[in-house]
């Protein structure tokens, strides 16, 4: 299946003063800590947060607009995302928006563009402040300035396909504690951000989909071999995880509740679940997971690359990390590396440059080992290409 997001331009959004930046099937983001490479992935999750909820509570979960929009002695009145994209039906298109500062205070959707095959090529619609501009359709829904109009656009069958995809992305940074504690019967059917209804999702694939679980499980046991199976289990009107694990002396492996399992294992499934969760009807386009080697040992780093590799069969996966042991593969291709780096507070992601890309290339080193060594930078030229030329987040995509 065609991966969904082709390419992401950024302008203003906290850290980043812009980026423009290809993604592939399987997407690293490389980088020290505080580059900026959350801020990336937090720009989609922005997108689909403000689509599934509203763009007002997008928004103050981050802190409000002067929490998002980047901070600098210009002072940036407004942000902005472009995202192209290729649907499962194979069509293309663009989706684009800026939020700015009104001059008597709140914010507004200054412009908001969405195209499928090019503008005025096939279903399309501008909007401005609040005011339809341009509409391929007869008729648009209601729209106000301060929600993003796709929202609305999505009661339309022209613009649903883009809607369902966006809201579709998943992103996760699994939290241990969370899995770890007795969990309310939820919709399992996508796992949520910290896996804090990870129960109803096991249970959901053990009726939905048993061969994903069948998958996680083998994985899982790759990452930490004393487990064999994990399966979700009622605790009165609460539920939770039940493992089953081997025990010294002990033929045949016991039972432990997820409140006695450690912080790797539980993260390690949350990861795996997240990356095999789909169904043959339904699934995330899309699976951002915040450094999952966190607490796992460096030995595992391989069958969880081998994992990231193989869910790409049925979504697009982008993963932060600077663990050179998850990066330690000669078969990663260059173009799934992307160096992050932060200048002066300022985040710049580019592709790595032509030396790094050219060693990865005669493999003569691992990009894990280029990471030890301090050589997976972003590539200069383009940088340099980027902050020379007119930045544009509206109308045809120009390369």
């Amino acid at each position: 299946m065609p991966h969904f997001l082709q390419r992401v331009k950024l302008k203003n959004y906290k850290s980043i003063a812009v980026c423009d930046v290809q993604l592939g099937p399987l997407t690293f983001l490389v980088g020290p800590n505080g580059s900026g490479k959350s801020n990336f992935l937090d720009a989609l999750h922005f997108v689909r947060d403000a689509l599934v909820g509203s763009l007002d509570n997008a928004l103050n979960e981050r802190g409000g607009l002067n929490e998002v929009r980047r901070r600098s002695s210009g002072h940036p009145t407004h942000f902005g995302i472009r995202l192209e994209f290729q649907l499962a039906s194979g069509r293309v298109g663009y989706y684009a928006f800026n939020v700015g500062a009104r001059p008597a205070g709140g914010y507004e959707v200054q412009r908001e563009e969405c195209a499928l095959s090019g503008l005025g090529q096939g279903p399309y619609f501008h909007v401005e402040a609040g005011q339809v501009v341009k509409c391929s359709e007869s008729a648009f829904p209601a729209i106000t300035a301060d929600r993003l109009a796709l929202v609305s656009g999505s009661g339309l069958s022209a613009f649903r396909p883009v809607f369902d995809a966006l809201v579709a992305m998943g992103f996760y940074n699994l939290n241990p504690k969370v899995i770890r504690e007795l969990q309310k019967p939820q919709d399992g059917r996508l796992l949520k951000s910290a896996g804090d209804n990870i129960a109803s999702v096991v249970g959901h694939l053990m009726r939905a989909a048993p061969q994903n679980k069948v998958l996680i499980e083998e994985y899982l046991n790759r990452v930490v071999p004393s487990v064999h199976g994990v399966e979700r289990m009622p605790v009165g009107p609460m539920e939770s995880l039940s493992f089953r694990q081997d025990t010294a002396g002990s033929t045949h492996p016991w039972r432990f509740l997820a409140m006695n399992m450690s912080d790797g294992t539980l993260r390690a499934l949350g990861i795996l679940i997240a990356l095999f969760q789909g169904t043959d009807s339904q699934g995330p386009t899309l699976v951002g997971i915040e450094e999952p080697e966190i607490a796992l040992h460096p030995a595992a780093a391989g069958a969880l690359r081998e994992a990231l590799h193989h869910a790409t069969e049925h979504t697009q996966v982008l993963v932060t990390s600077h663990s050179p042991e998850l990066l330690d593969d000669v078969l990663i291709p260059t173009d799934a590396l992307i160096a992050v780096v932060a200048d002066s507070g300022v985040s710049k992601l580019a592709p790595i440059d032509s030396a790094a890309r050219e060693m990865l290339r005669q493999r003569l080193y691992t990009a894990g080992e280029l990471l030890r060594l301090d050589q997976l930078e972003p590539d200069a030229d383009v940088l340099n290409e980027l902050g020379n030329r007119q930045f544009e987040l509206f109308g045809v995509a120009k390369v």
